[in-house]
């Protein structure tokens, strides 16, 4: 790699345009760049990273993408931009950034934010003009990967040589070293190894004892199920001990055995439980029988007892029930005469009735007087007939007299009722004229504010809308806000993916590689150790995904801010339409005009219902005229209707008094004529029922007495005495069917073998043969109550058992598996005691790294100490720490080595320049080979005499016999004396210039 020429713009302390060539400053091979302190020497070198990574070295990349880079002292319209020409891998090329840059708006008022922009072109030497190649961030950073093989912090150490890394990498101690060593090698695929080695140790490990603790588990089951059959304890070994399988087996055969001696003896005291169990409810089944038969015989005599007790009881029911069918003869006789009696009883009850009801005057008289006065008085009510006419008339007319008196009376309350109501009508219908205009007052000043209501309403909610906007405007500031910082946060995950990508690129090359075919980065055929791809690589997809990630962030930032730009157009508007008034006031003042646009429309409202009561009024008033004059009409009509009923009503009357006699009414008398006429004759039809009823009751008297002289009976009375009803028949019957079944069943009882045997025998002792049954049923269920725990322990333990042995079969495997990973694990990790010098897999790789470094920097380190000083790897441990990264000094005149923290000053600088210079040749063959024609040295001269500085000189001017340039950058004044080519920062207030002399 070389660089041609450098170009910066409003970057870092430079505020114009600086130009730098690069070309005119390598043809001396060695060149200063020097300069007061904080002019921007370093900031070149930034410049130059920055060119060919997007970022600068360390913190002064500052946050987000870049936009601290921009120089404060640039004017406000020019933006930052760094442009690199350069050849590498034989192509010259072109590359040109631009950070992100808030410039002013070019309309209105505030800044705006532009995107990050880069650019890559190569020269066409065969056209003589320049082809543009890409401006894509990710194209660029992938190509220039590719072509230099390294990364930023790679670039940095190799071509950037830092002020004071080196000499602090030479001073620090071993883990240290590591980091910087890995970062710049990336072994980070053999710290991935120990890892995931450490991983699968924990995992195994975890896999084991999670078994172990399962078959524990069941040890301690099984424990629980034997109970204390066994005295020794299950096992006394923890998860992850070895011989915890072996002791919990062992332990588990002897509690088979066990349970198993237990269940056999269990067994056995069942079975001879159970016989004595048949024997003992045998015993009691046959003192329970003879009992049964005892009590039998003992109940059977003392029925027979009773039965003797009540023989004369018996006896007299049997009489009884002779007497009764007896008197069934005579039964129909008396039924006849009760019958008789019964009627004769109703029929003078009947006529004592109607007689009392007849005048004194017919208290004696037979039935056939009674009817004879019946007919008199039905003749006497047929003449009142016409009388009855007259009175139903003169009734007629005394009703349509008071209709008349009622009809007078209505027309003058009529009449009275209208004139009041006409007196009053000229001063009603004035004030409803009145109230008709007030409406139609009220109506127009409505609608003149409901023209003011309109615009007031409006500029009320333009005054919300105002006030809302605002509300919205800030949280649109703050989305906005989030959204730059996720288009940030999207974009340093990507350049970080691509940056990892990098890294791994060589391995991605060499994914690409085809035996016999030119290698695309050196042109080699042979590809004997191509890179292999690790865990950790970051392929094309994943890089691709997280930059359209990062573009869909932009896209939203550009969203959001549109967004905000919207709702600030709008609320702009809305406060043009609203003013500064408060939209509290506006409201008021709206709220005030529809208060009075409301009460002028509530009295508006009211002017048809005022013109349909004028037009009421008015028509109630015609109303009143014509019923008025209606009232005098019929007044007239009425005298002369009153004259002709009066007359006729006379003529009535006088013809009702002749009729009426002493009753009130001629219906009062045709009721009493009534009355009188069916008394008569309700009195002679009972008096002929008492007579016939009478003779009735004589003759079954007669028939009566006969019956029951046939029958046997002295009296008919005697006969109804003995004479039996139903309800007395069954029970009589009942009595002797019940006698006569019990006496039947004694005699049976008695008369049995085995009952009068059981009889003679001495009384059983049902309870003692009840409580020695109950005893062995008791054994035996004790017995099976043992044999079944004694099973279900055998059946737990057997099952516990297989389950692990189960356990222990599935769990070698595992344990096989954990031994063979822990081994490796602690091999990697440098703590198993097959690694002597405690060395981890990633600090073994390093330190064949190191021992490269220190062989390439000791050929310079000799010529800069003249011979005196040689770099050594040394592996050997420090104190209890772990060996593999030591760096000695072996110093030729003593015959001694030791450490490199024991150098002086001056010693320090040339072995770390030394082995600065060491390590870039390392990582360019690292970086397949890529030439590094140009190289920067940043400080540490001033520490060297002048003898030490003329010999690092010379090996520093030996460099351009590889055509490679070196630049120093240095504010050493001897040494703008002994290099002639240099590079001047000047630094003033209006930003630093550089200048250049050859």
């Amino acid at each position: 790699m070389r660089l041609h020429r450098l170009r910066i713009t409003a970057f870092g302390p430079f505020g114009a345009s600086q130009e730098v060539d690069f070309d005119d400053l390598s043809s001396a091979g060695l060149f200063l760049l020097h300069g007061p302190t904080g002019a921007g020497k370093t900031s070149v070198l930034d410049a130059v990273c920055y060119a060919l990574y997007g970022s600068v070295p360390g913190a002064r990349q500052g946050s987000g993408q870049g936009t601290s880079l921009r120089s404060d002292h640039a004017a406000p319209g020019t933006r930052t931009e760094v442009t690199l020409d350069l050849t590498v891998a034989g192509r010259r090329l072109e590359l040109t950034r631009q950070p992100p840059w808030e410039r002013p708006k070019k309309r209105g008022t505030g800044t705006t934010m532009d995107k990050a922009q880069s650019w890559l072109r190569e020269y066409d030497a065969t056209a003589g003009t320049w082809k543009d190649l890409s401006r894509s961030h990710q194209e660029i950073g992938e190509e220039i990967s590719q072509l230099l093989g390294m990364s930023k912090e790679q670039f940095c150490q190799v071509v950037l040589l830092p002020q004071g890394d080196f000499a602090r990498f030479l001073r620090a101690d071993a883990e240290a070293r590591g980091k910087l060593l890995g970062r710049l090698f990336d072994t980070r695929r053999f710290a991935a190894a120990e890892q995931r080695l450490a991983e699968q140790r924990r995992a195994a490990e975890s896999e084991v004892r999670a078994a172990d603790a399962e078959l524990l588990a069941d040890a301690h089951r099984m424990q629980q199920a034997a109970g204390n059959i066994v005295e020794l304890p299950a096992t006394d070994a923890a998860p992850g001990d070895p011989g915890l399988a072996d002791s919990v087996l062992a332990w588990a055969a002897v509690a088979r055995s066990t349970a198993r001696e237990r269940l056999t003896v269990a067994h056995l005291a069942l079975t001879a439980a159970d016989a004595a169990r048949t024997e003992a409810q045998r015993d009691l089944a046959g003192v329970q029988e003879v009992h049964r038969l005892q009590r039998r015989f003992e109940e059977a005599r003392e029925r027979a007892a009773r039965l003797d007790e009540r023989a004369d009881e018996h006896r007299r029911v049997q009489e009884r029930m002779a007497r009764g069918r007896k008197a069934e003869a005579v039964a129909p006789a008396l039924a006849l005469r009760e019958a008789a009696e019964s009627e004769h009883r109703r029929a003078t009850s009947e006529d004592a009735r109607a007689r009392a009801a007849l005048p004194e005057s017919f208290t004696g008289a037979g039935a056939a007087g009674l009817a004879a006065a019946a007919r008199k008085a039905a003749e006497e009510l047929g003449g009142l007939e016409s009388a009855r006419r007259a009175e139903l008339r003169l009734t007629e007319l005394a009703g349509q007299r008071r209709g008349l008196d009622r009809e007078e009376r209505a027309d003058d309350e009529l009449l009275q009722d209208a004139a009041s109501w006409l007196a009053g009508w000229d001063s009603s219908r004035v004030g409803l004229q009145e109230a008709v205009e007030s409406a139609q007052e009220a109506a127009t000043r409505a609608e003149h504010l409901a023209g003011q209501l309109e615009p007031a309403q409006m500029k009320l909610e333009a005054a919300r809308r105002r006030d809302r906007l605002s509300g919205e405007a800030s949280d649109a500031r703050a989305r906005a806000l989030r959204a730059r910082e996720e288009v940030a946060a999207a974009h340093e995950h990507w350049l970080g993916l691509k940056e990892q990508r990098l890294n791994g690129i060589a391995a991605e090359l060499a994914a690409q590689l085809v035996p016999g075919e030119s290698c695309a980065v050196c042109g080699s055929t042979e590809h004997p150790d191509p890179m292999r791809k690790t865990a950790e690589h970051v392929g094309r997809d994943a890089e691709e995904s997280a930059l359209a990630a990062y573009r869909r962030a932009d896209d939203a930032r550009t969203e959001q801010e549109s967004r905000l730009a919207a709702v600030r157009e709008s609320l702009a508007a809305a406060t043009a339409a609203a003013g500064e008034t408060s939209a509290l006031e506006l409201a008021g003042a709206a709220e005030e005009l529809r208060a009075r646009h409301a009460e002028a429309r509530g009295l508006a409202s009211g002017l048809h219902a005022a013109r349909e009561a004028l037009g009421q009024a008015e028509g109630e008033h015609d109303r009143r005229l014509a019923a008025q004059q209606e009232a005098a009409r019929r007044a007239v009509a009425r005298a002369t209707l009153r004259e002709s009923v009066d007359r006729e009503q006379s003529v009535l009357e006088r013809e009702l008094v002749q009729a009426r006699g002493s009753e009130a009414s001629v219906g009062a008398r045709a009721a009493q004529l009534e009355r009188l006429a069916a008394q008569l004759t309700a009195a002679a039809d009972a008096a002929r029922g008492a007579d016939e009823s009478a003779k009735r009751l004589k003759d079954a008297d007669a028939r009566l007495a006969d019956a029951a002289f046939r029958a046997g009976f002295d009296t008919p009375e005697a006969a109804d005495a003995a004479l039996l009803d139903d309800a007395q028949h069954r029970d009589l019957q009942h009595r002797l069917d019940a006698r006569q079944s019990e006496e039947a069943s004694v005699r049976a009882v008695l008369a049995e073998d085995d009952t009068a045997a059981a009889a003679r025998q001495s009384p059983a002792d049902v309870p003692e043969a009840q409580h020695t049954a109950e005893a062995a049923d008791r054994r035996v269920r004790d017995a099976a109550s043992t044999r079944d725990d004694a099973d279900r322990r055998c059946t737990e333990i057997d099952r516990l058992s297989v389950r692990c042995a189960t356990a222990v079969r599935r769990l070698a495997p595992l344990r096989a598996a954990y031994d063979r990973v822990a081994r490796m694990a602690g091999l990697a990790a440098g703590t198993s005691a097959d690694n002597e010098r405690k060395m981890r897999l990633e600090s073994y790789v390093l330190a064949a790294r190191l021992e490269q470094v220190a062989a390439a920097a000791t050929a310079r380190l000799a010529r800069m100490s003249s011979g005196r000083y040689t770099l050594v790897h040394s592996d050997g441990r420090t104190g209890r720490g772990r060996s593999g990264l030591g760096l000695h000094v072996v110093d030729a005149w003593t015959g001694r080595e030791r450490d490199t923290a024991t150098l002086s000053g001056g010693e320090t600088f040339f072995a770390s320049l030394a082995l600065a210079l060491g390590l870039a040749d390392v990582v360019t063959d690292e970086a397949g080979g890529v030439r590094l024609d140009t190289l920067f040295i940043d400080e540490g001269f001033g520490s060297l005499d002048d003898q030490t500085l003329d010999e690092v000189l010379d090996v520093l001017d030996s460099l351009r016999e590889r055509d490679r340039s070196v630049g120093i950058v240095s504010h050493v004044a001897d040494l703008r004396r002994r290099v002639h080519a240099q590079l001047e920062i000047v630094k003033g207030r209006s930003g630093s210039v550089v200048r250049q002399r050859t």
